[in-house]
Parts: C-alpha cells; structure tokens; sequence
C-alpha cells in the first residue's frame, strides 16, 4: 500500500494511485473496506468488461455515515457503471475540519482507495472526490490538493476551503441551497465559486431553492461529471 511522509499528509498530499490490480475484483453489492480507523463502504455496481471504470469517493457530513453518501449516490454510481467509495471519519467530522490539518482520515482515504485500486482497474480519467456539508469542504481541499488524482470534485453545500498546495486542475462542481440555515449560502459557495473561477478553476455552479440539503436534481447535475 503507498505512504505518505506524515509532513506531506499533513497537506492533504495523497499517494495513491490506479494501477494494474494484484487481487480478483469484488462482486457486485456492497463490502466493507478496511483502514487504519473506520471501515469504508465499498459499493460495486454489475461493471461492464470492455472499460475500466470511474471511481467515486464520497464524504459523509458532521456526525455522518458511509450509509448516509451511499442513500445518495448509488443510482448515480449505477447508472454510470461506477465503484462508490464511502469512507468514515473518526471523529465527528473530518479530520482537517476539527483540527485544521489533513491526518488519519486521510491516511484512511488513501487507505481504503489503495485496496479499491488492488481489486479494480480503475478509469484514471474518471476519478471523482464528493461531499456533503463538512465532507464537502473537506473534498475541496483533499480534492484541490490531489488534482492529479481526483480528475472532478463535488460539493454539495459546502463552508469553505481548507488551506492547501494545489496541484492539478480537477473539474469542480457545487452546489447549494438558496435556504440552507446551517450553512448559509452568502457567506459560502456565493464566496467560494467565485474565488475558485478567478483562481483559472472551471466551476459549474447548481444552486436550489431548498435547505441543507441535497436535491435529486443536484444529484443529477453533478452526474455528468462522471460520463
């Protein structure tokens, strides 16, 4: 499994990359994937056998589960042939959240992208990094940080974005409610977006008439970044 020097985790730097698989694939259904601290849910659709497939990596929000990112995308991960990834934090939120540094939720991103990376060949083209809320966030700044890795990121009502080294240029993709009270959206993805497009990013931006919450047609917008 790749490592990453504790400075360079400390940055979001991640080392894991898609390369040719040392073990069978899973089938399809659902798996749990082990880390250093929380197991991931793994979600394999019926995968065709004549194109590698994407990968989708998605971040619960504060006091989340995998399941909560999974009730969410899977139809999405269907109908696009594609693994979902949905990995646990260890504490109530992620990592970089709580303390302002990226540490063992990173580590166990890496981690459990690792073993996905062992069984599966996956679309190096097609790699994609999603959140809601907290997660959110914390796929900006992964995502920004490892633009060579995740080729979309999509965040679903998102607060800010952790300090980073950006590298890469990931198709990004936000989303946000016009009523979101928890996270309200002036002082948010209103600021986000824009800082993102006058940093050179391609941004496109789904806002909703909705709360903290992420509608069906956000879903169905983001998706596209998968094709």
């Amino acid at each position: 499994m790749p490592t990453t020097t504790g400075r360079d985790l400390a940055h979001g730097a991640l080392t894991a990359k898609p390369t040719s698989p040392v073990r069978p694939p899973l089938g399809a259904g659902l798996h749990w994937v082990e880390t250093a601290t929380r197991p991931a849910l793994l979600y394999v659709p019926a995968l065709s056998t004549f194109r590698p497939p994407p990968l989708l990596v998605a971040l619960h929000g504060a006091a989340g589960v995998p399941g909560d990112m999974l009730a969410l995308l899977r139809e999405t991960a269907y109908e696009h042939g594609a693994l979902l990834l949905a990995p646990h934090s260890e504490g109530v939120t992620w990592d970089a959240i709580a303390h302002s540094n990226f540490s063992k939720d990173a580590s166990s991103i890496q981690h459990a992208m690792s073993t996905v990376f062992d069984h599966f060949q996956v679309d190096p083209d097609r790699i994609a990094l999603a959140g809601f809320s907290d997660g959110a966030s914390y796929a900006l700044g992964l995502g920004l940080a490892n633009g060579d890795l995740f080729t979309r990121v999509i965040a679903y009502s998102p607060g800010y974005i952790p300090h980073v080294h950006r590298d890469g240029r990931p198709t990004l993709f936000v989303s946000h409610g016009r009523r979101d009270s928890i996270l309200p959206i002036t002082s948010t993805s209103r600021r986000i977006v824009p800082a993102l497009e006058d940093d050179g990013y391609h941004v496109d931006y789904f806002e909703h008439g909705l709360g903290h919450q992420v509608p069906t047609s956000a879903v169905s917008a983001s998706s596209e970044l998968l094709g």
